[in-house]
């Protein structure tokens, strides 16, 4: 039987990853097997720089922060070698990263996921990582918004030009006949 002090540790480490699981708005879970160290290192430091937390727990542990925040559908896809991507703030993020990777590495697979409360299946987790990003979906919107504007504002240059034509030579005719 554990010791008191490995038990506390593990308790420990169940009650952060059911807080990190509570404050995310999205997370991957992916089986981790035949990735290089190169390409884990890689992969690391771009789901750092995307603000995603990756990380491998066992998966007794990760099962029991799950059922904690309500997610215990994902307890089916905890088998093997496992660890999961979490992000608090980009949506899209980890299954984007991961999914690169997934395509790059045979062994290396997408099995479930979240976002927002709501579980996906591997399906799920695909058509996330296919949603643009944050920042292409925002220049998107502010391109259809600007866009209308830039046909008002043609056209009522188009108005003004066009008035503008029809005052200059009535104009040059008043000219010879004020000499």
């Amino acid at each position: 039987m554990p010791s008191a002090k490995i038990l506390e540790s593990k308790k420990q480490v169940v009650a952060e990853l059911t807080e990190k699981l509570q404050n995310a708005v999205s997370g991957v879970i992916v089986t981790y097997s035949g990735i290089t160290v190169e390409n884990d290192t890689k992969m690391r430091a771009e789901l750092r720089k995307a603000g995603v937390e990756y990380s491998v727990i066992k998966n007794t542990m990760t099962k029991r922060a799950c059922e904690n925040v309500g997610y215990g559908e994902l307890a089916n896809v905890l088998e093997g070698m496992t660890a999961i991507a979490i992000s608090n703030d980009d949506a899209v993020a980890p299954a984007k990263i991961l999914k690169s990777y997934a395509d790059k590495i045979d062994s290396f697979e997408l099995k479930a996921g979240f976002v927002e409360g709501k579980i996906l299946d591997k399906a799920g987790v695909l058509e996330l990582a296919e949603i643009p990003s944050k920042e292409i979906l925002i220049g998107k919107l502010l391109g259809s918004i600007q866009s209308p504007l830039y046909g008002l504002a043609y056209a009522l240059q188009a108005i003004i030009d066009k008035q503008g034509e029809g005052e200059a030579p009535a104009a040059a005719e008043e000219a010879p006949a004020a000499e």
